[in-house]
């Protein structure tokens, strides 16, 4: 170590302030934060004022966080962050369903229904059936799993977006599946939405160039006994933003067609106006 800090020392000098970490996965973090860093500033060179509208950018993002709402996650998100540590934590079989984010809106327990209720409380919407199934990677159906489900309304908007407008965990169920592994329920089409743009995040995405905009999907969380979960979205075919995701949660694998069914014994069959869209998703699950 030295007395005498420079440009040319700097980023040797703060790794040597590591040595010593007790935890060596603490250090290691630490260490590879401080080259990187140190290496991104070397590379663009800030001025004093664009280094403070930086703090102050990640201040805002702090400060616009709630119960509700975590403006971190979506910065993570938008900068494909998310969507990486996701693809490395989650390297299963080739059989296996794919992963892909979580979302800022998993943010209460879903309700347990039983299959075939109909999730949406709000009375509006183009009606759907999701049909599925939850398989292991060699077939065998699971009995007992769990589908944890939640999605956005027609115009865009989760639950707890629109306190006091929408109902309650209004798009949101928890599916136990039956003796041979199926599932089902009633919902309404999802459709395309921005993520909030009233924050920081939201204007570093409009200042960038970018649009916001996810394409449709609904989520799901697959479980059961003995394997690992799964988060997962089903995405909509056709969706005009599908190969543009602005948090880069898109897989080719995890693309539907929702079938518009003209059938009225079938809709009479599923409890819904007919026509309906439907979609069939198989959940597959890796053991442990």
């Amino acid at each position: 170590m030295s007395r005498n800090f420079t440009e040319e020392n700097a980023t040797q000098e703060v790794l040597a302030r590591y040595d010593d970490c007790p935890d060596p996965r603490l250090k290691e973090v630490s260490q590879a934060i401080v080259k990187h860093l140190h290496a991104l500033i070397r590379e663009i060179e800030p001025t004093t004022q664009e280094w403070m509208q930086a703090i102050e950018f990640l201040t805002r993002t702090g400060q616009k966080c709630d119960d509700v709402r975590q403006e971190f996650i979506l910065l993570s998100d938008v900068l494909g962050v998310s969507t990486l540590v996701d693809a490395i934590n989650n390297r299963k079989p080739p059989e296996a369903t794919e992963s892909t984010v979580l979302g800022p809106f998993h943010m209460v327990e879903s309700p347990p229904l039983p299959n075939g209720a109909d999730v949406a409380q709000h009375g509006t919407g183009e009606p759907l059936v999701v049909t599925g199934q939850v398989v292991s990677v060699d077939g065998t159906p699971l009995v007992g799993a769990k589908v944890d489900i939640w999605q956005a309304n027609e115009e865009g908007f989760y639950d707890v977006q629109k306190p006091g407008e929408l109902p309650d965990l209004n798009l949101r169920g928890l599916f136990t599946t039956e003796d041979d592994g199926r599932y089902w329920f009633r919902s309404i089409t999802p459709s395309y939405y921005p993520i909030p743009t009233d924050g920081p995040v939201g204007e570093f995405v409009t200042a960038s160039g970018r649009h916001p905009n996810r394409p449709a999907h609904i989520h799901f969380i697959g479980m059961a006994e003995g394997h690992e979960p799964v988060v997962t979205h089903l995405f909509v075919e056709g969706d005009p933003w599908i190969e543009s995701d602005v948090v880069f949660g898109v897989k080719e694998t995890l693309v539907r067609d929702f079938d518009l069914m003209d059938d009225p014994a079938k809709a009479a069959e599923y409890g819904v106006s007919n026509p309906f869209r439907h979609v069939h998703n198989v959940i597959t699950l890796a053991p442990v």
